[in-house]
């Protein structure tokens, strides 16, 4: 009654606490939320029925954070092992950039297979010749991709990573593009 007035005080948004300095992003748990959050965590299953549940919601977790980081939409720790790393995100975007015949093997070896049915001369004759030229393209593309990328690598990250890579390249560019896990993340044609 007597005296100064308050000033109003507004308690601060996660706006304000994700904009600190050095603020962890996320408002503190209430210690109610702790507690229970910390009992959660500390509890061991009672039954085996109990800890076979919790080791299926776990397994179930684990699968959905990989599906999602082989989407493109979650973090790249959850890759498979194969796939993680600098060098390993950097080779597939190398071979995403590029055109390779290997995108286009299965459509082109459904036409010769299709093509060797037809009891023709003139189909057989083209089948065999197309195969053959496929098979050729491939080895000169692959030699194409395999130099490109260790001299892209060597560039990049140094000698050392060049190593155990030249499989991992190959399996990616033989791939057909929809089909490529992790996600392509650029187009055809992008700088990298």
């Amino acid at each position: 009654m007597f005296g100064r007035r308050k000033a109003e005080t507004v308690p601060p948004t996660t706006d304000d606490v994700a904009a600190r300095p050095g603020g962890k992003g996320r408002p503190t748990p209430s210690r109610r939320e702790a507690e229970a959050a910390r009992k959660k965590r500390l509890a061991p299953p009672r039954t085996r029925k109990e800890a076979g549940v919790q080791r299926r919601e776990k397994m179930r977790e684990s699968k959905l954070a990989q599906r999602a980081a082989l989407e493109g939409r979650g973090d790249d720790s959850y890759l498979p092992a194969r796939d993680q790393g600098p060098e390993r995100r950097f080779l597939r975007d190398y071979v995403d950039t590029r055109r390779t015949i290997g995108e286009f093997m299965l459509p082109l070896f459904f036409l010769i297979f299709i093509s060797v049915y037809i009891k023709q001369e003139w189909a057989q004759r083209f089948s065999s010749m197309a195969f053959l030229a496929i098979v050729l393209l491939m080895i000169f593309d692959a030699v194409r991709i395999v130099r490109g990328s260790k001299t892209a690598l060597r560039e990049k990250f140094g000698d050392d990573a060049v190593k155990g890579n030249t499989v991992y390249t190959l399996l990616r560019s033989w791939q057909m593009r929809r089909l490529r896990l992790p996600k392509p993340r650029v187009k055809a044609g992008d700088k990298i």
